[in-house]
């Protein structure tokens, strides 16, 4: 069972940025591809961004693409989201996520449905 912990949220003025972290209990963390994403209140989880298991390949919702940037260090088991140019449509609560794959399976993740442990969440609110 692979425990996340997400921190790094907070309030920030539009244009601001924010820098999420996400620590993972599994040693083995190089192993997994991990993803971020948001819920609004009232609106379905939304994919965000995500990373292999490799680092070598990253994928971006289109809303946050040139904006957010998500990065891993394996040594640290620990997956971050810096988030530039905030703007107030960003506000929500920001979950990362993670799934297992095989040494030979480097593809990036997208779907909610595609991963297996998730953390609780940290909220992020941008006031405009």
């Amino acid at each position: 069972q692979v425990q996340l912990v997400e921190s790094g949220g907070g309030l920030v003025q539009a244009g601001g940025s924010l820098r999420l972290s996400c620590a993972a209990s599994e040693r083995t963390f190089s192993m997994y591809a991990m993803g971020w994403f948001r819920q609004a209140p009232g609106k379905e989880r939304e994919f965000q961004a995500a990373i292999s298991r490799s680092r070598e390949s990253t994928y971006y919702a289109d809303s946050v693409k040139g904006r957010f940037t998500i990065s891993r260090d394996n040594a640290k088991n620990t997956v971050y989201l810096q988030m530039d140019n905030l703007k107030p449509e960003d506000t929500a609560v920001y979950y990362c996520a993670a799934r297992f794959l095989p040494p030979s399976d480097t593809k990036v993740l997208v779907a909610p449905g595609g991963y297996a442990y998730w953390g609780q969440g940290t909220q992020v609110t941008v006031s405009s």
